[in-house]
């Protein structure tokens, strides 16, 4: 299997099943999260790689890497993106870069939509994360909601940007994954799971009350 430019699903109804890609862990260690506030406030750099053309699998274990490339994203979505996260985790999306990529993007249009699925938001909510603080200025479309407790759920975490950019970390409590940046195939799949989950999702009482 060709890792750099993994095979398309088959023009059908329903989306076949893609080969996995290979993940290799780089090993456990400690996630700081988050990160001083120093770094929350800072502009991040985004990866140099186009939404739709960039057709290599882009690989990183690093969170700066990670940051880059959700950033990349985030500019350049046009229409929609999901958030599939463990805590929204504050070292990823707790960043000024990524709530004015966010803000950009809804503002662009009243359709443009950032649907976020969580399954833990006490962290969030304790902190005051800036994407929650964005969904109350844009609840009109921006929605964050909680899994479901007995919905049974891929413990991972991910990221899908229009129809074609996906970035997933097999193994939310470690920084590494991959980036895709032109795979329709994979995020059909990636959103057919993420719509499944919303449609099973419940509001946190947490979320509500903060959001007042």
């Amino acid at each position: 299997m060709n890792q750099d430019a993994p095979s398309d699903a088959t023009e059908s109804n329903e989306p076949a099943a893609l080969p996995a890609i290979e993940f290799k862990s780089p090993g456990r260690f400690a996630v700081r999260n988050p990160e001083p506030a120093s770094s929350e406030s800072r502009l991040e750099e985004p990866a140099p790689f186009i939404l739709g053309e960039h057709l290599a699998l882009e690989r990183f274990d690093r969170p700066q890497m990670a940051r880059a490339h959700v950033l990349a994203m985030l500019q350049q979505a046009q229409r929609s993106l999901c958030i599939y996260s463990t805590d929204l985790e504050p070292w990823l999306y707790h960043h000024r870069s990524v709530q004015e990529a966010c803000t950009r993007l809804l503002l662009a249009n009243p359709k443009n939509r950032l649907r976020i699925l969580v399954k833990d938001l006490s962290r969030a909510v304790k902190q005051g994360h800036r994407l929650l603080g964005l969904s109350r200025r844009l609840s009109s479309n921006l929605h964050i909601r909680k899994l479901h407790p007995d919905y049974p759920c891929e413990e991972v975490a991910f990221l899908l940007a229009d129809d074609c950019g996906l970035l997933l970390r097999p193994e939310p409590e470690q920084f590494a994954g991959y980036a895709l940046y032109q795979d329709p195939a994979r995020v059909r799949l990636r959103q057919r799971q993420f719509d499944q989950a919303w449609q099973a999702s419940i509001t946190d009482p947490d979320v509500r009350s903060f959001l007042l």
